[in-house]
């Protein structure tokens, strides 16, 4: 693939020339808007905010139920200079207070009412998703092209420098309130390029993202697709069901990037159903390690797939990722560190780690974001400068790298407990579980306050009584859990990952923690 030129700023990857502007560039529901229609969308939403007031370094809350308006929004923000910031639309209560105190947004869109009257009773101007365009995006847009084929812009004054923040994506708070990274243009845009030139999506591709654009992987979807000229098609991160595959199918979709749950559930579809199926390339992973008997399984239902394994966090966006395939050679791998970039393990010193050896995983490079939104404390602690360099970034997980530098992860923070005084990952013990044939998937519930014990907990055919003992045949005896509970299903969260703290709960209201 041939990278253009970089832009410097997010929208100016609207405003590349680029082969095909009548090609269809985002689906979001029944609506499809060729790269002509959404360069125009995006100049007529950047005109609609400035109406409104809202100006270079302002902010704009944005929750992902806004349906067509959503993507040209947000590029039209960005030509404004204005700071969006998508939220998922089943964030609410004190978590939706807690986030419209923290970035103080000149302005909300919202779809759902009730939402609009929270935000309305916490001081904020907010708008429907439909009222904020007189015009919305529907329909033949106007000619934008010169005689030769260019996309003309709309000039915006007072746009926004490449060092300028073009959004503030706040991450899921588990043990407390969410905080905000900020992300400069300067810096998603060198992402950008580096996960590009990695993964390699095409013109030709079709994009399905069953995540949410509140997901920082998710709403990069979005951003790579415009800088490949891919269609990006954005689906429901409740997609665990049959309309997965499919809406997979009627997409046609060439890419699929997901989170474990969603392969597992694909692969189960796979598995029971017959008829037609979707003409997939290549699958990628982040958010959590993929078992290996996913990948395996796929590539059996779907000859001709590749699988790219990668290992990210919203605080740098993306740290590592591996070639195609690579965990048929490599297995564990999570891949080299995106060019211009370093990644390494540190000690509780915070000394650097030799090759082998288990630390935290630690990142430098031009990716890494701003800080927190208004924590200068937490950033100190989490972004600290070694002899003045540029800042390096203490992620809070754990792995280890090979003598070329390639990543393997052991767990995070959380996932990291001691057991009779070994060190244990419950990432190796959930895929060990996953092993047993009557085992569909797990997890594995950490010691805290309430938990004196770490908790295996399994879906599938599988008598809890057996699958402890089972286990021995592919762990250590100190690593296997003293207490085994089955369930139906795990929760997932809105990000399709997961929900331990979810399933705590539910045990514990079953009397079963």
């Amino acid at each position: 693939m041939s990278i253009r030129p970089q832009a410097t700023v997010l929208h100016g990857l609207l405003d590349a020339p680029i082969a095909g502007p009548d090609a269809p560039a985002v689906t979001c529901g029944d609506l499809t808007l060729s790269r002509a229609e959404l360069v125009r969308a995006s100049h007529r939403y950047a005109a609609a905010l400035r109406s409104r007031g809202l100006r270079r370094g302002d902010r704009l809350v944005v929750t992902s139920d806004s349906g067509p308006a959503l993507v040209p929004l947000l590029f039209g923000a960005s030509r404004l200079g204005v700071v969006f910031s998508v939220l998922h639309d089943q964030v609410r209560g004190d978590v939706l207070r807690h986030v419209l105190a923290d970035c103080e947004p000149a302005l909300a869109v919202a779809a759902s009412a009730a939402t609009r009257d929270v935000l309305r009773e916490a001081g904020v101007a907010v708008t429907a998703p439909e009222d904020l365009d007189a015009a919305p995006p529907t329909g033949p847009a106007p000619d934008t092209r010169s005689g030769n084929g260019r996309l003309d812009k709309v000039d915006v004054a007072d746009g926004p420098l490449s060092v300028d923040p073009a959004c503030l994506i706040y991450t899921s708070g588990t043990t407390a309130m969410p905080k905000a990274v900020v992300c400069t243009h300067q810096q998603m845009m060198f992402a950008l390029h580096a996960i590009a030139e990695r993964l390699g999506y095409r013109a030709d591709d079709v994009v399905y993202c069953p995540l949410p654009l509140s997901f920082d992987y998710g709403l990069y979807q979005v951003f790579l697709s415009a800088l490949a000229g891919s269609h990006v098609w954005l689906g429901s991160a409740a997609e665990s069901g049959p309309a997965l595959l499919a809406n997979l199918v009627r997409s046609r979709a060439t890419v699929l990037p997901a989170v474990p749950p969603v392969s597992s559930a694909l692969l189960r579809l796979l598995r029971r159903r017959g008829g037609e199926r979707p003409p997939l390339r290549l699958l990628t992973n982040t958010g959590a390690a993929l078992p290996a008997d996913i990948p395996h399984g796929l590539r059996e239902v779907l000859p001709g797939l590749r699988v790219q394994l990668m290992f990210g966090l919203t605080e740098c966006k993306r740290l590592t990722i591996a070639e195609p395939d690579e965990d048929l050679i490599r297995p564990g791998s999570c891949g080299l560190p995106l060019t211009g970039t370093e990644v390494f393990v540190i000690d509780e010193a915070g000394e650097r780690q030799p090759a082998g050896e288990v630390g935290e995983i630690t990142v430098r490079g031009p990716h890494v974001m701003a800080g927190y939104w208004r924590r200068p404390e937490l950033n100190a602690a989490r972004f600290p400068r070694r002899d003045g360099l540029f800042p390096e970034l203490r992620t809070g997980d754990y792995g280890w790298t090979d003598e070329e530098g390639r990543l393997y992860f052991a767990g995070r923070r959380d996932d990291v407990y001691k057991q009779d005084g070994f060190r244990v990952s419950a990432i190796e013990v959930e895929a060990a579980a996953r092993r047993l044939p009557d085992v569909e998937t797990a997890a594995v519930l950490t010691p805290d306050s309430s938990r004196p014990e770490a908790v295996l907990v399994v879906t599938g055919t599988a008598d809890p009584v057996t699958v402890l003992p089972r286990l021995r045949e592919h762990l250590e005896d100190f690593k296997v859990p003293r207490v085994c509970h089955r369930v139906d299903a795990l929760p997932v969260n809105a990000n399709g990952k997961t929900a331990k703290a979810v399933l705590a709960g539910q045990l514990a209201e079953a009397g079963r923690d």
